[in-house]
């Protein structure tokens, strides 16, 4: 906190421009802590810009953006610029008042800094770093992600004009720590009108807490993500069910939060997909087990698939690699893997780094619901690492 504080006064107070990013895990609090420090300190930040990877899927809307949100759309008018570079001095140089020390000072925040590096040329992190580093305008450029390699991500030039500050936060509690969390979530106020029935909730709760059943939910859950949204989702469902007739939240309440919270839209297309599909699916799982959740590329799937085929011949055809990549591709297309980048003309399809976005739990309560699933691709599902 005082660390990002001294960067941000830095720049309105001296007129200094910086470059940070604040690197964690989903849920870790980078916006909340961001968004913390401004309004403690608003008197220090007069021009604040967010941008977000997700909505600003290139260098010609984020520009539009910041045109926008800079409020400079009639001094830009109709005007033509020769390129990115051309058209972001232009906006800034429109926001100098004089000198270094009188120009009005800009914050900008690039959510999902991570997306941003897909961007051509990376042309928009490169002109801001860029004027991050020159004696223009006054700018500090903050990055929110969850990428802890994210500079390996950046282009050799991009690199040199970013200032190399890196602020972590991580999700550091045990499962001690997010029981207790579970509990304060859940716990009714001291300032509740009803006292009587706050006590007996609040009673409820705490017996909860200590209940095997209760805490073997809240263990997958931790297990699974540590993300806090994530335990908002279930107490949400589970404290729905709450009516007159039924007061309390009980275990069996949060058991049936957790089913309904892990029965999610991908593992129910598995349903729908091809033997083959199933297979290419399967391979991914044995893949992630015997690497430890590290990316795969097709080729690896593939021969996977033919070590499964060498075993049980005589239960599936031996499709042709075309054919399997079509499979592949349609995985693909339903978003149950998902490329770390995007496709490059140097890197063939067959290399591209991919990961699975189904769990072990996911794909094997698929297969319990897959109609006529043969049984050796059940069995080759459910084998250990040693069969492999």
């Amino acid at each position: 906190h005082r660390h990002l504080l001294e960067l941000l006064k830095r720049t309105m107070i001296h007129g200094e421009s910086n470059s940070a990013l604040i690197v964690g895990p989903r849920g870790s609090g980078k916006t909340v802590f961001l968004v913390a420090v401004l309004k403690e300190n608003h008197q220090f930040f007069m021009t604040n810009h967010f941008l977000s990877g997700l909505l600003q899927t290139s260098d010609k809307v984020a520009l539009k953006e910041i045109t926008r949100q800079l409020q400079l759309e009639n001094v830009v008018g109709d005007k033509v610029f020769g390129s990115f570079a051309e058209n972001l001095a232009f906006l800034l140089e429109a926001l100098k008042k004089g000198d270094r020390t009188r120009s009005c000072p800009i914050l900008f925040v690039l959510d999902e800094f991570d997306l941003f590096v897909h961007h051509k040329n990376q042309a928009l992190l490169y002109n801001l770093l860029d004027v991050s580093q020159s004696a223009q305008t006054p700018v500090t450029v903050i990055g929110l992600t969850c990428r802890l390699d994210i500079l390996e991500l950046l282009e050799k030039r991009v690199k040199s004009r970013f200032s190399h500050r890196q602020i972590y936060m991580m999700n550091s509690f045990d499962f001690k720590q997010y029981l207790k969390i579970f509990q304060e979530q859940l716990s009714l106020p001291a300032g509740f009108p009803d006292e009587p029935f706050a006590q007996k909730w609040n009673s409820n709760v705490q017996h909860l807490s200590e209940d095997k059943t209760v805490q073997d939910v809240l263990q997958d859950l931790f297990h699974n993500t540590k993300d806090l949204r994530s335990l908002h989702l279930l107490l949400m469902l589970a404290v729905s069910t709450v009516t007159v007739r039924h007061p309390l939240i009980t275990a069996l309440d949060l058991q049936e939060a957790s089913k309904q919270y892990r029965t999610d839209s991908k593992a129910n297309i598995v349903h729908g997909l091809s033997v083959l599909e199933i297979c290419l699916i399967i391979a991914m799982k044995h893949l992630n087990e015997v690497y430890e959740g590290e990316p795969f590329n097709f080729q690896m799937v593939y021969n996977e698939f033919q070590k499964f085929l060498q075993r049980k011949a005589h239960c599936m055809y031996n499709f042709e690699k075309p054919v399997v990549m079509k499979a592949f591709e349609h995985l693909l297309q339903l978003e149950l893997v998902k490329p770390l980048e995007r496709p490059s003309i140097r890197v063939q399809r067959e290399y591209l780094l991919m990961k699975l976005l189904l769990d072990s739990t996911q794909i094997m309560e698929a297969l319990q619901l897959y109609p006529n699933c043969p049984t050796d691709v059940k069995q080759w599902a459910e084998s250990s690492l040693s069969w492999l």
